[in-house]
């Protein structure tokens, strides 16, 4: 699948979603004028049912034909792709920038946040997840080690402005992460594998802050302390899925999480500087607190 016809695809649900109802003649017009159509050209029909058809399994996208309304085609499940984070941020980040395309007036001011490497591998990557194909893979570690191993290839994440794919290693079974910024080189085999029924992308990292997962870690009760020039900051932009507050006063607010309290999400309290504090467990507020300290003597 070349990167013209992925974006043509994130195009379509874009559109689509954007106008709640359109007819093959009105996308058309805007395929048209569109600045990913370098030559002008129109979507056949049979090509529009093709494309949505790899929407529909690239993404769980459904689009459907209003036969009573002038055949206006439409997303039926536009509540279940608002509540999808992953789909979300995707087509977000694609309407921005068409938008930037079209209004190339507007070039530098607007700005996005870079996402330094890795990304020349994730159209492989899901390609692969979605002909079910496993990926060979030679991979460098930040100690400068590399391996060669092949795996399947069962989800992307991006955190931390970096992408991640979560795989099965066929060497000793195990679900690895992958930073795609460490991939030296990757091909798709030519060998196929099942993903499990059972697994779902989300409930697997829902107790997780970033991407480490099962790390002798259990998930537990959280509760930090953020004053009240901070607090409106978590509100606005949880830190996790699991973020509840449970105590206002003037001058702070209580905010509670069920997660693995992992390094990463260590690393986003420690962020937040003195304006928040660790409540409970006690074995985390002891373990901030030796961070801290560490962290003090580097400036005596």
């Amino acid at each position: 699948m070349s990167a013209s016809l992925f974006n043509r695809y994130i195009w379509l649900v874009n559109i689509i979603s954007r106008r709640g109802k359109i007819s093959l003649e009105e996308i058309n017009e805007c395929w048209r004028i569109s600045p990913y159509n370098e030559s002008h050209d129109t979507i056949p029909e049979r090509t529009f049912h093709r494309h949505k058809e790899a929407i529909k399994t690239l993404f769980d996208v459904d689009i459907k034909c209003d036969r009573s309304d002038s055949n206006r085609y439409y997303i039926a499940n536009e509540e279940e792709l608002e509540n999808n984070y992953m789909r979300k941020w995707l087509l977000g980040t694609f309407a921005v920038d068409q938008l930037s395309r079209e209004a190339k007036h507007l070039k530098g001011r607007i700005l996005f946040e870079d996402i330094p490497s890795g990304q020349q591998y994730l159209e492989q990557i899901i390609e692969a997840m979605r002909d079910n194909r496993t990926l060979r893979l030679h991979y460098r570690t930040f100690g400068d080690s590399f391996s060669n191993t092949e795996v399947e290839p069962y989800c992307v994440k991006v955190y931390a402005r970096r992408w991640y794919m979560l795989s099965r290693s066929l060497s000793d079974r195990k679900l690895r992460i992958y930073a795609l910024d460490r991939i030296v080189e990757l091909q798709i085999s030519e060998n196929s594998f099942v993903l499990p029924r059972d697994f779902d992308a989300e409930t697997y990292f829902a107790g997780s802050f970033g991407v480490i997962v099962n790390n002798g870690c259990k998930r537990e009760i959280i509760r930090i302390s953020v004053d009240k020039n901070q607090r409106n900051y978590l509100r606005t932009l949880p830190l996790h899925s699991s973020q509840k507050e449970i105590q206002t006063d003037e001058e702070y607010s209580v905010f509670e999480y069920f997660l693995s309290p992992t390094i990463d999400f260590c690393q986003a309290l420690l962020s937040l500087g003195d304006s928040a504090q660790v409540l409970s467990p006690n074995h985390l507020r002891e373990q901030m607190r030796a961070v801290i300290e560490r962290m003090g003597t580097l400036y005596k």
